[in-house]
């Protein structure tokens, strides 16, 4: 009787991992670049019933979810208000370097000119390589082409790099919409001819909210019956207790 409280338990850590994930999604619907989390259900171990009178018959242990990485769906491509905003069209992401000088991948192209300078990401994120601007330079007076030369008043100053990995679904998050390469995304190698960039535009966020909102309402509905039959196998093993005294 035991089985079925585990196997509600399960289900009841499934669906909470599942709204952890949807609730992360749908906190990033404005971020650009940002891509939604894509998830799956796994059964848990089956065991033989144990009663003879089953003819075989198997009770199982509940499911679990299994993280499946990250959407690779290309977020809409809309001009911005910033010259420096780039977008990466086609599989991709450029490279910058945090604080702590971690090489990371990303495509949040939310752009701006530091103190010192050089291009980064308005978390401070440095582009990789360095990007250092001439002195004095506005945004207005930078350019930069699809294959991701940077210019300023035409003069080439730098080169913003594309990259891949064969599987982007295995980069390791690090925040911000930022990732890292692992053994199981492979190193991160130039992108191929169809990727580039688009300066003046920013990809948005692949978060669909509608889509993610009905999610979360099924996800939370299935966390409450899950919760439920706990209640009645409780309620059942109430009244076995009772009827044996």
């Amino acid at each position: 009787m035991l089985e079925g409280m585990y196997a509600a338990a399960a289900g009841m850590i499934a669906q909470q991992t599942r709204l952890d994930a949807l609730s992360s999604d749908i906190a990033n619907v404005n971020t650009p670049g940002y891509k939604p989390l894509r998830q799956g259900f796994r059964d848990l171990l089956y065991s033989d019933a144990g009663i003879a009178t089953t003819n075989g018959a198997q009770v199982g242990a509940g499911a679990a979810l299994t993280g499946l990485g990250r959407s690779d769906s290309q977020g809409n491509i809309v001009p911005s208000d910033n010259n420096l905003d780039i977008a990466v069209s086609g599989p991709g992401y450029f490279q910058v370097r945090n604080a702590k000088g971690d090489t990371l991948l990303t495509r949040n192209g939310h752009l701006q000119i530091d103190a010192q300078g050089r291009l980064a990401q308005q978390d401070g994120n440095l582009l990789q390589p360095i990007i250092q601007l001439p002195k004095g330079t506005q945004q207005e007076q930078v350019s930069i082409a699809a294959n991701g030369a940077v210019a300023v008043d035409g003069k080439a100053v730098g080169q913003i790099r594309l990259v891949n990995v064969q599987a982007p679904s295995k980069l390791a998050p690090r925040g911000n919409d930022t990732f890292q390469a692992s053994a199981e995304s492979g190193p991160a190698r130039a992108a191929g001819n169809e990727t580039t960039v688009m300066q003046g535009t920013i990809e948005t966020s692949g978060v669909q909210l509608s889509d993610a909102m009905t999610e979360m309402i099924q996800t939370q509905r299935a966390y409450q019956l899950a919760s439920r039959a706990i209640t009645t196998q409780d309620k059942v093993a109430e009244a076995a207790i009772g009827v044996k005294r």
